[in-house]
């Protein structure tokens, strides 16, 4: 997130910062919560959701290492959009609205690095708009991996695999569908599942 923040204003940041740790299943935010504090993922990973009245619940985002949340808030100071759950142990570290305005006031790489993060996030919120749209479940299903995918000696892989109950909250389908789908795209050589790791083949590329 912040790479390209010169190394004297990142001590400014240090100096404000408060490292939590929380455990799997806990909320960090809720939903229409007061915004108060921006976070910083250091370890774990956590998924970003939305529930309605009877329960029903969608997946925005998962969030691992270097990635932050809770910044929209501070921003326009409007109640939290989203709940933000911890997948597993987590370390975090914190920024206190009022500290997170101060640092973006003084320092312009900091506010640049905000920025890009907003942006990214605009953009990937763009293309999942257009996968529900344009894509069927098993194009939805290839792009969510695709996504997840790091490329690991030639290979793209993705080792930190996801429930299929979650990537069915992800793509608007079924557990069922995403099981089905799964098995189809591993019967037909699209994907190899090695113990916890899948690997995409080269037949799942998908346009940009």
């Amino acid at each position: 997130m912040f790479a390209s923040v010169p190394e004297e204003q990142l001590r400014m940041l240090t100096v404000v910062v408060t490292r939590k740790s929380v455990s799997r299943s806990t909320t960090i935010m809720a939903g229409g919560d007061a915004t108060d504090s921006l976070y910083i993922v250091l370890s774990g990973r956590l998924k970003v959701m939305m529930s309605d009245s009877e329960g029903k619940e969608v997946i925005l985002a998962i969030l691992g290492p270097g990635e932050f949340f809770g910044e929209m808030g501070l921003i326009d100071d409007s109640p939290r959009s989203a709940s933000v759950v911890a997948m597993e142990s987590c370390e975090l570290l914190s920024v206190t609205k009022r500290d997170f305005k101060k640092c973006l006031a003084e320092n312009f790489e900091m506010s640049m690095a905000v920025m890009r993060g907003l942006v990214r996030r605009l953009r990937e919120a763009d293309r999942k708009i257009g996968s529900l749209a344009l894509l069927d479940v098993y194009g939805r299903v290839a792009r969510l991996l695709l996504d997840m995918s790091e490329t690991v000696n030639g290979e793209k892989v993705v080792t930190k695999r996801l429930p299929k109950q979650d990537i069915a909250k992800m793509i608007g389908a079924s557990r069922e569908m995403v099981s089905r789908v799964m098995k189809d795209l591993q019967m037909g050589g699209y994907i190899e599942v090695r113990g916890s790791t899948i690997v995409l083949r080269d037949t799942i590329m998908l346009p940009e």
